[in-house]
Parts: structure tokens; C-alpha cells; sequence
């Protein structure tokens, strides 16, 4: 008998172990296959998860790491999603390569999308349990899921990031969502090795993301971003500031920020050891962390009790496209429970609202579809609060929450596109005409 988990970033698999450790996996009495991808864009020049120096101590927690690039190679995890036809053969295939007999339960993280999607679709006739990636758990299903996907799956674990929500992730399944105890998680960041700290102690930290490589910012714009925390800091009083860039965005992040840093007087660490933030957080104790809208600001508020703060989430908001796009619940979240960095240093409290009640009206206008009974949430949000900020116009249009203007409204699209046509085929008359008329006078 074999457990099958599959995990894509280090964070996952702190999750997956901190799982583990709380026994909502049961006893060691059967095989645990651990699954790694690396779906970044150039996986080739890159460490997967287990060869990252956080991931260590995390090993002893399973039997056997299988990697999946290697198994599907030269395909890219991200893009290789079989077809039907194919799902049979492939499902032997993998078994065999994978030494699956029975499996007990297969683990898997964004299933709605490969390779997790993939993996479940060639892992078949086993339950499914779903664990969360960070604050998107609170948001709707990115994508339609399978019937034969979506009925396997039977609970949601999650970090209970947000305890004033609960998770909108797979409800439209009845899964049962199931917190990671905070003590096992913390007790899995006390294992991995501490970082080089340096001096560092207190030193506020900013937490890099990879936004223009998610083309929500333009590289541009992220550096701006950026530039803007570390001014804010320093109009705050500092003159130690430590980066903590995302393991996704490699180096491009450090340069223009080493710049800033220089024109400005401060001193500037770079934290680009590997090791999650909360390592940082627990070794360091920074006075404030600073990010747009990074799952890290939460935990190094809820597990860490250290201030944080904001900067650029309306942008992002703003920018975040099509509204439907998963990084839209945690920038909202954000946004609503973070203050703000302003440029004089101060930090500037969010407005009081009912954050229940903003994700799932927020959850509605993504998934309007697949959520109808968060309608009156939404209206009833909407009523009190206005589409300030967090909504769109044309996207309350498309879902029903408010009427077209009318120039939009669909008697006048008709309208105009009769009338449209009615003129291109004047117009097309008229010139044929004139074509007869100069072929005539030729004669």
C-alpha cells in the first residue's frame, strides 16, 4: 500500500510535513511516495525542491522522492496534460515506473491545474486529499475540475492563516476543509537550519515577489515597487534593511534594489540562502515585513505575532487580470487586513470592514457560476460598501450585480451592430456600383 504525495515548492512540502506530523495522515504503516516538480520556467538550470537547503529535514518524512520532470521528460510539467485516449496506457506506464500497487490516497496541491491535475487524472481509483497553496485557499476553484477528479476528492487541509474566514477552495464539492495546527507547522520551521543572520537582528525585511514574471507588474514597476518599501523604511527611521527576493525571481530583483539602498545610506542584506521566510522570521524577529500582498506577511503575523505592512495592492488589484485570476483573493485579503507603508514612514490602518463577507463577495464576481449562492453576500456587500477598490464595473455587469449603462446594454449592442452592418452593405453596394460605372465607360 503506498500514500502518494506530490508537492512543487519548498512551502508545500513544510505543509505536507507539518501535516504529517499532526497524524492527519494516520500512522507510518504504509510506503510514502513523495512527487517533485519544478515548474518553472527553465526547470533545466534549477534545484528542485528537495535538493534546496531547507528541504533536509523534511526527507525522513518519506520513503522514496520520485521526480516527475524526469518521469515525463523532455515535456514541461505545467504543459503536458494527456489526452484521453491516451490516460489508459499512461496510467500503466506510471504505475510501473512509480512501483505503485494499491494506492491509499494520493496528496496533491492546485489540483485544478497540471501537473497536479495531470497526476490525478494517471493516479486513478484512490481518494484524493487537496492541500492549500498559502492564502489562495481561500479563494474560489481557479478552474472547472473533472467530474471524475472532483468526486475523489474528499477534504481541503489548509493553513488556518485567516481564522475570521474559511476557505472557499473546492466547496462547490463539499470538501471538507481541515486547519494544519499552527504548533506542527511552527515545529517544522524549528527543524530547518538557521539563517546567517548577521547582524541582522530587528532589521526590517522586505519580501520580494515575482509579479512582473506574472505579468501583473512590469519589471519596471516591481522594481518601483520596491524602491517604494525601502523609502518608506527609511522615512520610518531605518538604516538596515534585509530583502528577502522569491526563489522564483532569481536574482533580477537585487540589483536595482543594492542601488536604491546605495543612493539612500542604507545597508542592505540579502537573504537569497533558500530558506523560507518564516526561517528569517523566527531566527531574526524583524521589527516589520514588508511585501505587496505575499502569503508571508500572514504567517509572520499569525505564527511570529511581528508587525507587517503594505505597499502597492491597489496597484496590483487594479492590474490583476482577467478578474478571475487566483492572486486576486490574497492581494484582497491583503489589502483589507494589512496597513498600509506610506511614504513618510507611517503606517496607515485598512478601513473596518466585514472580511467575511469582502472574499466572498470578491469569490462571487470570480466564479459567478460555480459560487450562486454567495449572491446575496455579494449584493449585500456591494449595498453596504460600494465596488470601492476591491470590484469592477464591467465585472459586476457580467455577473449581475448591476445594470449596463445604456450605451451597454444589450438592445442598443444589437442595435448598433444592425446598424453597422446595414452601412458596410451600403457601403459595399456603393462601391461595386462604381466598379460597373468604370467598367462601362472602359466600353
Amino acid at each position: 500500500m503506498t500514500r502518494v504525495f506530490y508537492a512543487s515548492t519548498l512551502y508545500g512540502a513544510m505543509s505536507l510535513a507539518a501535516a504529517i506530523d499532526a497524524g492527519l495522515f494516520g500512522d507510518r504503516g504504509e510506503r510514502r511516495l513523495l512527487i517533485i516538480s519544478d515548474n518553472t520556467r527553465a526547470p533545466e538550470i534549477g534545484d528542485p525542491v528537495d535538493r534546496v537547503r531547507g528541504f533536509e529535514p523534511l526527507r525522513h518524512r518519506f520513503d522514496e522522492i520520485v521526480h516527475w520532470n524526469d518521469v515525463i521528460a523532455p515535456m514541461h510539467p505545467s504543459r503536458f496534460v494527456p489526452r484521453a485516449a491516451e490516460v489508459p496506457m499512461l496510467t500503466l506506464l506510471i504505475g510501473e515506473q512509480l512501483g505503485l500497487d494499491e494506492v491509499s490516497e494520493l496528496v496533491l496541491e492546485s489540483v485544478a491545474v497540471a501537473p497536479a491535475r495531470t497526476i490525478g487524472s494517471l493516479i486513478r481509483e484512490c481518494p484524493i486529499t487537496v492541500y492549500s497553496d498559502g492564502l489562495m485557499s481561500y479563494g474560489p476553484t481557479r478552474d472547472e475540475i473533472a467530474v471524475d477528479l472532483g468526486r475523489r476528492i474528499g477534504r481541503l487541509l489548509y493553513l488556518d492563516l485567516v481564522p475570521e474566514i474559511s476557505p472557499l477552495l473546492l466547496r462547490e464539492y463539499d470538501v471538507t476543509p481541515q486547519a494544519i495546527p499552527d504548533s506542527a507547522f511552527l515545529k517544522v520551521v524549528a527543524e530547518l537550519p538557521g539563517p546567517v543572520v548577521d547582524g541582522a537582528v530587528g532589521a526590517p525585511v522586505i519580501i520580494g515577489q515575482y509579479l512582473s514574471q506574472l505579468e501583473i507588474l512590469t519589471a519596471g514597476e516591481e522594481a518601483a515597487l520596491h524602491d517604494a518599501m525601502v523609502r518608506g523604511l527609511v522615512s520610518a527611521g531605518y538604516r538596515h534593511v534585509v530583502f528577502k527576493p522569491h526563489p522564483a525571481a532569481g536574482r533580477s530583483h537585487v540589483r536595482p534594489l543594492q542601488e536604491t539602498a546605495a543612493r539612500l545610506g542604507v545597508r542592505l542584506t540579502v537573504a537569497a540562502d533558500g530558506l523560507p521566510a518564516e526561517a528569517w522570521f523566527a531566527a531574526a524577529r524583524p521589527e516589520l515585513v514588508v511585501s505587496c500582498f505575499s502569503t508571508a506577511l500572514l504567517t509572520a503575523r499569525r505564527y511570529y505575532d511581528l508587525p507587517v505592512a503594505r505597499t502597492g495592492t491597489e496597484l496590483a488589484l487594479d492590474r490583476i487580470t482577467p478578474y478571475q485570476n487566483s492572486n486576486r483573493i490574497p492581494a484582497t485579503i491583503v489589502d483589507a487586513v494589512v496597513p498600509e507603508l506610506r511614504p513618510d514612514g507611517r503606517l496607515a490602518d485598512p478601513p473596518r470592514l466585514e472580511l467575511d463577507q469582502l472574499v466572498q463577495a470578491v469569490g462571487f464576481c470570480m466564479q459567478a457560476a460555480r459560487y450562486p449562492e454567495l449572491r446575496e453576500v455579494a449584493s449585500a456587500y456591494l449595498a453596504t460598501h460600494g465596488p470601492r477598490r476591491y470590484f469592477k464595473n464591467r465585472r459586476l455587469e457580467a455577473v449581475g450585480l448591476v445594470a449596463p449603462p445604456a450605451y451597454r446594454s444589450a438592445v442598443v449592442r444589437r442595435t448598433a451592430k444592425l446598424a453597422v452592418r446595414a452601412a458596410r452593405r451600403a457601403r459595399d453596394s456603393a462601391s461595386a456600383q462604381r466598379v460597373s460605372a468604370a467598367i462601362a465607360r472602359q466600353r
